[in-house]
């Protein structure tokens, strides 16, 4: 592990210590599956790969009835941090109960994903896991595997660029937040299919600077990204967008908060896919909506103009692996 943790990491730890968060999760009976309940269902769980016990917190909503295939999304956590701290952060749980997927929160090794940098857990093979994860929870509950999508923050982000590029025959589409392309990704990436993005990045970031260039600040050095232009056109020149966005300003829902919210959307990709990034104007090292996890000072405003995970999941709810 790193001397220094990276500081959303070591935030969103922080936060699950001082704020008490807590996954309200259960241990299944071993080898069984939950049973419908028409009750929302947390499961605490693990998967034995590459002979490690790669733990993750599964949670099943009301509509879960063990017949009926439901989406699934991953959500992964920032350097770090670990799955229980985003179940508070993102409150995805709610929302998976309002519209009816599954999300699971899978924990990385020493609190790291391998997101394609070689300062981050280099040589753990976090892709494999996530396709053998997918195949377990297809498996035992059913999910659907033509829609099965990955967001998180930081680290997660940049993840789940790297599943875009390595495991686009299983994930439809992915959304980082506070997260670019590392350089060593960017100069390796092709995947065989044109992949849905939607980034959510702060303009004002200092921990993933908007601009590029080196990641952590002042709290640690964690390789280098690409800028958020060139992440935007990376993913524009594979899914064969248009080259000039749609630009809107999403409603000012916080004037007070310091931010705006400029939505940019490349359409007409191949396959029916777009890239859509939604800049946040002033937004730090945060995630839309969400609580203020350490001081201004350090991780930069959190924008309230936004639900990150409302947003998320209405994009995410248009793509699928199935044919259209």
């Amino acid at each position: 592990m790193d001397r220094k943790v990276s500081a959303l990491g070591f935030i969103v730890l922080l936060a699950a210590l001082t704020m008490g968060i807590a996954a309200c999760a259960q241990q299944p009976d071993e080898g069984k599956a939950a049973q419908p309940s028409g009750e929302a269902q947390d499961i605490a769980a693990s998967l034995q790969y590459a002979e490690q016990d790669r733990t993750y917190l599964l949670h099943l909503p009301p509509a879960y009835d063990g017949e009926d295939a439901l989406p699934l999304l991953f959500v992964f956590h920032g350097g770090g941090g670990d799955g229980e701290g985003m179940v508070k952060l993102t409150h995805f749980n709610d929302i998976a109960d309002e519209r009816g997927f599954a999300v699971a929160y899978p924990d990385g090794i020493n609190n790291n994903w391998n997101d394609g940098r070689p300062e981050v857990n280099p040589g753990v093979d976090d892709v494999g896991f996530i396709s053998a994860l997918i195949d377990e929870l297809a498996d035992t509950y059913g999910i659907d595997t033509s829609r099965v999508y990955s967001t998180g923050i930081s680290n997660g982000g940049m993840f789940s660029f790297r599943l875009a590029c390595e495991l686009s025959d299983k994930i439809a589409a992915v959304a980082p937040v506070a997260a670019l392309m590392g350089v060593e990704l960017s100069q390796h990436c092709t995947p065989p299919r044109p992949v849905p993005v939607m980034m959510i990045m702060g303009t004002d970031d200092p921990l993933v600077p908007w601009e590029g260039g080196e990641i952590g600040g002042d709290l640690a050095s964690r390789g280098y990204a690409i800028s958020a232009a060139s992440t935007v056109f990376f993913w524009v020149e594979v899914d064969g967008c248009s080259q000039s966005p749609h630009s809107e300003y999403l409603p000012d829902a916080d004037p007070g908060d310091g931010t705006r919210v400029r939505r940019d959307t490349y359409g007409g990709g191949r396959n029916g896919s777009e890239v859509v990034l939604l800049a946040v104007e002033g937004g730090g090292h945060t995630w839309p909506g969400g609580v203020q996890y350490m001081r201004e000072k350090t991780i930069g405003v959190t924008s309230r103009d936004i639900d990150a995970g409302e947003v998320i999941w209405d994009f995410f709810k248009g793509f699928s692996l199935a044919p259209q």
